[in-house]
């Protein structure tokens, strides 16, 4: 059986390694929220340009939870240090998604929660997050006068899953 925090660990070790592997001077604080009075991000993250104090949280597939105090501990080292708060997610089986600390869903109790679902549609990805690559939505496309109505309407219906790969791109095709 694995620890909970073993697993966190092993998580912000991942986090800590790709954002490496991207370009970034990165180190994980040790120990972060338990070894020290003060409150500190897990992962500092820099490209020369760019600077993150990232919480990093997974999940096997529940919402994840962040307490009311961690996100002002973030965002108050993160002001402090001239770093951008961001919280990252990692649900079992996905690819980390990064929000600014103002998009989370705010609970009656004055937490915050992360809902895998909402990670996938409106989260940021890893290569965005990391500058390799931009989000496009439908609406974009539609904006910068894209692909035609029929187009569109196949894309969406794909999104929803009301068509499967073959069938959109049959219908593409024609």
């Amino acid at each position: 059986m694995v620890v909970s925090n073993e697993k966190g660990d092993r998580r912000e070790r991942e986090l800590v390694n790709a954002l490496d592997a991207a370009g970034f001077a990165v180190m994980r604080a040790p120990a972060s929220g338990s070894a020290t009075e003060r409150e500190l991000p897990d992962v500092l993250a820099g490209d020369g340009t760019t600077f993150y104090a990232i919480e990093a949280k997974s999940s096997g597939g529940d919402p994840i939870y962040l307490s009311g105090e961690e996100i002002e501990a973030l965002v108050y080292f993160s002001r402090n240090f001239g770093a951008k708060p961001r919280v990252g997610v990692r649900f079992d089986r996905e690819d980390w998604y990064f929000f600014h600390p103002g998009d989370l869903y705010t609970t009656d109790g004055g937490n915050y929660r992360v809902k895998k679902e909402t990670a996938l549609a409106e989260g940021t990805d890893f290569e965005e997050f990391v500058g390799h690559s931009e989000k496009v939505t439908l609406d974009d496309l539609a904006e910068d006068d894209g692909p035609g109505q029929t187009v569109l309407d196949v894309l969406a219906a794909f999104d929803r899953g009301d068509l499967d790969i073959d069938e959109a791109a049959a219908m593409l095709e024609d």
